[in-house]
């Protein structure tokens, strides 16, 4: 996990941050919850649909709410996905120049496209494990050329039971499972992520994986972004976070796996997409 991405890469699907159990079960049901009661909206198909692949990890075409077609597109994936390496514990990345490429899904997992960066808008793995690429395109721009729409960003936070999908475009694969609950605080080696999603046992995650958005099936839209998991049972190290409780208490989840909530990002960004760390109401670190 501490080497840079691009050494790692030969050993991702079997090291680092994301990684599950080598073993990986194959892609659960559509979903593990119950029937719903009538009142209650009615499932989406997840698909592959707005994914991207990056070079060693997964990652989506997402918008805000209040994003415009005109805007300048966002791909999102995890901190420790950048081409730059692992951010530090307590760095945080803003505005850096980036000509990264990245293939976009269409429904069925097809390669129809290369999306590219412009910058960097924003990373960090302190509080949570995210990158969010601004690029060279508009959604209008995309959906001209591709016919693909981006994902959108729940800005409220999910509950526990909620029906979700990991939906990897590096491995071009989905695993269903439920939100299980929530981690005080999740601790893997030097880094802590506050109020991360715990999977239930379904969502067996693979390395490859990392970055990849967690969808509400319920809404169509992202609630996380998936990044690692408890490979073999060691505590709080390298590929086994353990989850911290407010009162200290330690607890390792072995084979569980966890993403990064999502619901705070939206606060964050202001007119044309553009991030502003200082909107009332936005939590996420700042440099």
């Amino acid at each position: 996990m501490n080497k840079p991405l691009l050494a790692a890469l030969a050993t991702l699907a079997v090291t680092g941050i994301g990684v599950a159990p080598a073993a990986a079960s194959p892609a659960a049901p559509a979903s593990s919850a119950a029937p719903a009661s009538p009142a209650a909206p009615a499932a989406r198909a997840v698909s592959f649909a707005g994914t991207v692949a990056l070079s060693n990890c997964s990652g989506s075409l997402v918008r805000l709410p209040a994003s415009e077609d005109d805007d300048p597109a966002l791909v999102m994936s995890n901190g420790h996905c950048l081409e730059t390496g692992f951010p530090a514990a307590g760095e945080v990345v803003v505005d850096q120049p980036s000509s990264r490429s990245f293939g976009l899904l269409n429904a069925s997992g097809t390669r129809v496209g290369t999306l590219r960066a412009g910058k960097i808008a924003y990373a960090t793995m302190t509080d949570t494990d995210v990158s969010l690429y601004q690029l060279t395109s508009t959604y209008a721009q995309i959906r001209g050329s591709y016919g693909i729409s981006p994902l959108t960003l729940d800005d409220t936070r999910p509950t526990a039971g909620t029906a979700i999908t990991v939906v990897s475009g590096y491995w071009k694969r989905t695993y269903a499972c439920d939100v299980d609950g929530f981690a005080y605080r999740l601790k893997e080696g030097e880094w802590t992520w506050k109020d991360s999603v715990r999977y239930t046992s379904a969502c067996q995650t693979i390395g490859g994986t990392s970055g990849s958005p967690v969808v509400d099936n319920a809404t169509g839209e992202v609630v996380a972004v998936n990044n690692t998991g408890n490979e073999d049972g060691g505590r709080c190290t390298d590929n086994n976070p353990c989850e911290v409780a407010e009162d200290g208490t330690v607890t390792v989840r072995e084979g569980i796996n966890y993403g990064q909530q999502t619901y705070q990002i939206p606060a964050c960004f202001g007119l044309d997409n553009k991030l502003d760390l200082s909107r009332s109401g936005c939590v996420l670190p700042k440099p």
